[in-house]
């Protein structure tokens, strides 16, 4: 029985790690669903991408004032969590502050995790005032609704309590050590914590409840924490890296070619190939490609990797001048049901073992053609995005489908389209006149 707490233990570890693993994995799988897109070039960059975006913040520093409250969020998210490997072996092996041996070092750490942990908790505070009491407009859109908006509150309720955690755990232990308790060694800085320890019992046996029930509270909650990011947007705390990582580096405005238009200008081009042909006995019949996009396995890899690391942050909504002028585009709701459709089709391969189409597709079901005719392409969802999300890349491939497959276009494109075709200019005169306004001058 003296073992029993590290067998807990052990098995709260392994089962919290692999249920973790699990998840990532059908992360992973679905993202590959994406079709092919190498960025695997210009790596220097890459790296230096990732660094200033993902792990400097560069970009969040165009709002200053949430941009320091979210840096002090990260880095107590990082740093603190540093204090976790000294749990995890505590726990397994019975022993206690494994790392004190380190002396002053140990106990500068302890004081910076009391000093960061007291600043999490301030900041956690404000992000929820600012949510709840000021109501910031952003956070309120309508595609905000149900779990999108609890999803956002339960993260800093949960970063509340575990911060809260450490520190009455560092209290009780405070105590025990003044009091020469058994196993508890005296080491460790403590400028918050010692503030707590004067309300707390005075007895050996209360303090030794209050210290273990926080330890272990605070133990299951980082588990928690860990496997509820993949039902969360909190997902781009490991996500914006390889996101950032991958992002486009080209210039901004920048389209890409349409590969499948690409091919098929070749073989018109090509006389030895007759489109019309047959195929060759024993050849399988080779389906054109889809032009564009109507569902997310239509769209490369990275895009759905964008749509997993959306923090629903509403930046890009924010700057969104179809938004703002009231259209029905939400760049962000872009991204929402991408990764909402992905997770669909995800939960469809965990059920069958493979995909079978359920009659869904992201054009129509979950994105209205309104809400893709909107966009004015200006990229500042682009510009704006604190991770280098692309919900234009998106827009662009599904208004291609609706174009070239469809030929859905609106009344005023179409015009303009058939102009270029006949006339060589967007507007509709004879090509004869086109020059006329140079005589007018």
């Amino acid at each position: 029985m003296h073992y029993l707490p590290n067998i807990l233990f052990a098995i709260l570890v392994i089962a919290g790690f692999a249920f973790f693993i699990n998840n990532f994995r059908k992360i992973v799988r679905n993202i590959k669903l994406g079709k092919p897109l190498d960025r695997s070039d210009r790596k220097s960059e890459r790296w230096k991408n990732m660094l200033l975006v993902a792990f400097g913040q560069s970009k969040m520093i165009r709002r200053p004032f949430p941009a320091i409250l979210h840096f002090i969020v990260y880095a107590g998210f990082i740093i603190i969590n540093l204090e976790f490997l000294e749990i995890i072996i505590d726990g397994l092996f019975g022993t206690h502050r494994i790392f004190s041996f380190a002396g002053g070092l140990y106990d500068f750490l302890i004081g910076s995790f009391e000093i960061l942990a007291f600043l999490v908790l301030i900041s956690v505070s404000i992000f929820w005032i600012r949510r709840v009491i000021i109501r910031i407009p952003r956070f309120w859109n309508k595609e905000m609704t149900k779990w999108p908006k609890n999803d956002a509150l339960n993260i800093l309720y949960f970063e509340m309590v575990l911060m809260s955690l450490f520190l009455l755990m560092n209290a009780a232990d405070l105590n025990l050590q003044n009091l020469g308790a058994d196993h508890y060694v005296k080491a460790g800085s403590y400028p918050l914590s010692q503030y707590i320890a004067p309300f707390l019992p005075s007895n050996i046996e209360s303090l030794h409840l209050i210290e273990r029930g926080a330890w272990w509270l605070h133990v299951i909650g980082i588990f928690i924490f860990l496997n509820y990011l993949y039902y969360s947007k909190h997902l781009h705390i490991l996500s914006a890296f390889p996101n950032t990582f991958y992002a486009n580096l080209n210039e901004t405005g920048k389209l890409n070619n349409l590969e499948a238009v690409t091919t098929e200008v070749r073989m018109m081009l090509d006389p030895s190939i007759d489109p019309f042909a047959a195929p060759a006995e024993g050849e399988e019949e080779v389906m054109p490609d889809k032009f564009g996009a109507s569902d997310v396995l239509d769209l490369n890899w990275v895009q759905l990797m964008n749509a997993y690391t959306c923090t629903e942050c509403g930046r890009c909504t924010s700057v969104c001048p179809a938004n703002q002028t009231g259209k029905e585009l939400s760049p962000r709701a872009i991204m929402m049901k991408t990764r909402d459709r992905l997770e669909e089709i995800g939960k469809i391969i965990d059920k069958e073992g493979e995909f079978i189409d359920d009659g869904k597709q992201l054009l129509g079901d979950y994105i209205k053609p309104e809400e893709l005719w909107a966009c004015t392409t200006c990229n500042a969802c682009v510009i704006e995005c604190p991770v280098q999300i692309d919900p234009l890349s998106i827009i662009i491939d599904m208004r291609r489908f609706l174009v070239m497959e469809q030929s859905a276009a609106p009344t005023e494109l179409n015009m303009m389209m058939t102009n270029i075709e006949n006339n060589g200019a967007p507007w509709q005169y004879n090509q004869q006149d086109r020059a006329n306004w140079r005589e007018e001058n």
